[in-house]
């Protein structure tokens, strides 16, 4: 049965068919008129492109082809063609238009199926961890996941070198050129590796080698020949050559064990360790280490760190885009290595937090914290916590002895629970919440949307600020997804009532951009780079 209908300008009135009635589900009443078809019968996404075809009829007194949505009487839609034809008066001039319809809902679906695809296919990363950027191999993350694969099929070794340049060749040592060394070096270790063996970045001068499948008498013989081949090799640098010393610790792992990747990885680590201290190019370690040595010997390392100053505090401004001002400072943790470099802590809190050896790493932040707001009245800093010590019931008393002792105003004060952390006991960490919000601080979510809880946590806390985290912003600018997840974020954030902080802003056009999205705050290189906390460098400015 056709399907169509006719519109006559001269009465502002439609009719249509019985097959174009029976495809909607209803007759057309005769008491409507043409705006009330259009806005009963067409998609209202489609309603404008329905508009400027009948317009395009009109002025153009030929044949239009549209393709648009029809709503049936249940609500639910179908796609088809539409054929728009003038229908001229005995003048020439046209009075009115007949349309043919055709249903085309398959080829429709199918089209769109495709182009969601790809869109897909553009939107999702293809791996789930991307490479180290210095040396091009995986990352601590993902090296960890193919060691805990390799100890679901069998056994097999995993090794870690820890790779440093041999300062009486190499004059003095600048963190580029250790960088540069870890590259080369990564070069050398692909080149006598068996194929069957992966490496990854494990640590800042740290690489792992996990020799899945290998006997222990291979394993120990592979480990002396990457820890040689290292120390043999002459390094040509940028600027200079280079030898490297070089030291592995090398640790057995068999199926069936409660070990998982996180455990053989610090049992290696403390392995290469205690070769460097001995001298010697390897330590084998046959059997995993007990767990509670484990735990005891890193919370020593912990506790060695901080009583010989090893941490170090750095401070990032915040801008606020409504004043144009730097109105907050984050302060983040960093280690000093062997040669007073700042590294990134990330490893060690990692491994920190699952040994339950975190509580006295972000203690040592918070009363540094303090001591900087009782000595610079106008600051107003931002501290990051664990998980786990939000968590944790001695948390609550020591921030509010803290705050007794140096005689803080809490009001400088924005504590920031990592979003990306699992925290351990949510009582607690709301009674935490609560407690320092009544003394005056407020409370911060970190890296949103790239964790364990989002949305869940806007509920559970009471939040007052919200950290976007970089992933999203950092290729804003020519990612319309992305724009597209931070506009709902920020509009989630303030039917809650929560200010928005954007994180890793590089440059001038994604600021205005974010300002446009309606983010409060923004903070990154193109803000300001991290730098060592001074006071008088931290002053508003």
């Amino acid at each position: 049965m056709d399907s169509w209908f006719t519109y006559d300008a001269a009465t502002d009135t439609v009719v249509w068919s019985e097959g174009l009635s029976g495809m909607v589900g209803r007759s057309l009443d005769a008491t409507e008129v043409s705006r009330q078809v259009l806005a009963r019968y067409v998609h209202r996404e489609d309603q404008a492109a329905a508009l400027s075809a009948i317009t395009q009829v009109w002025s153009s007194r030929e044949v239009v082809h549209a393709t648009v949505r029809l709503v049936r009487a249940d609500g639910s839609w179908f796609d088809v063609d539409c054929r728009l034809e003038p229908v001229p008066g005995p003048d020439g001039v046209v009075r009115g238009l007949r349309g043919t319809i055709t249903d085309v809902s398959a080829r429709e679906r199918a089209r769109r199926e495709v182009a969601r695809l790809a869109r897909r296919g553009e939107t999702v990363q293809q791996t789930v961890a991307d490479p180290d950027p210095a040396t091009g191999l995986l990352t601590r993350a993902g090296f960890a996941d193919e060691l805990d694969r390799a100890l679901r099929r069998g056994g097999g070794a995993v090794l870690v070198v820890r790779v440093e340049p041999d300062r009486e060749t190499d004059g003095p040592l600048r963190p580029e050129r250790n960088a540069d060394l870890l590259h080369r070096a990564a070069r050398v270790l692909e080149g006598v590796v068996r194929p069957a063996d992966l490496l990854g970045r494990v640590g800042p001068s740290e690489i792992g080698v996990l020799l899945a499948g290998a006997s222990w008498p291979l394993a120990r013989r592979q480990a002396d020949l990457f820890v040689e081949s290292l120390r043999a090799h002459p390094f040509v640098l940028p600027d200079a050559w280079s030898r490297a010393r070089a030291w592995a610790g090398l640790v057995r792992f068999q199926p069936g064990g409660d070990t998982g990747s996180h455990d053989l990885l610090i049992d290696a680590e403390q392995a290469w360790r205690q070769a460097r201290h001995a001298d010697r190019p390897l330590t084998q370690v046959p059997h995993p280490v007990p767990a509670r040595d484990r735990q005891g010997s890193y919370r020593e390392r912990v506790a060695d760190a901080l009583g010989t100053d090893r941490f170090t505090l750095y401070s990032q401004p915040i801008l606020d885009l409504q004043s144009n001002q730097v109105v907050r400072h984050e302060l983040l943790l960093r280690i000093l290595d062997e040669h007073d470099g700042p590294q990134s802590p990330s490893q060690v809190l990692e491994v920190a937090e699952r040994l339950d050896a975190i509580f006295d790493i972000d203690l040592w932040v918070v009363e540094r914290a303090m001591q900087l707001a009782a000595a610079n009245h106008d600051l107003n800093l931002q501290i990051n916590l664990s998980g786990r010590s939000v968590g944790d019931p001695r948390l609550t008393g020591e921030v509010e002895r803290l705050i007794k002792r140096y005689d803080v105003n809490a009001e400088q004060l924005t504590f920031e629970i990592t979003e990306t952390a699992l925290i351990g006991n949510l009582s607690e960490a709301r009674h935490f919440a609560d407690r320092i919000r009544d003394l005056g601080c407020e409370l911060a979510l970190d890296d949103f949307g790239s964790g364990y809880a989002s949305f869940r946590y806007l509920r559970i806390f009471p939040i007052d600020l919200v950290k976007i985290d970089g992933e999203y912003v950092v290729r804003l600018v020519q990612n319309q997804q992305d724009q597209v997840l931070v506009r709902a974020l920020v509009q989630v954030c303030q039917a809650y009532g929560i200010h928005t902080v954007a994180e890793f802003v590089q440059d001038e056009e994604t600021l205005r951009l974010l300002r446009e999205l309606g983010v409060d705050f923004v903070q990154g290189y193109h803000v300001g780079k991290p730098s060592p906390v001074e006071p008088a460098r931290l002053r508003r400015s």
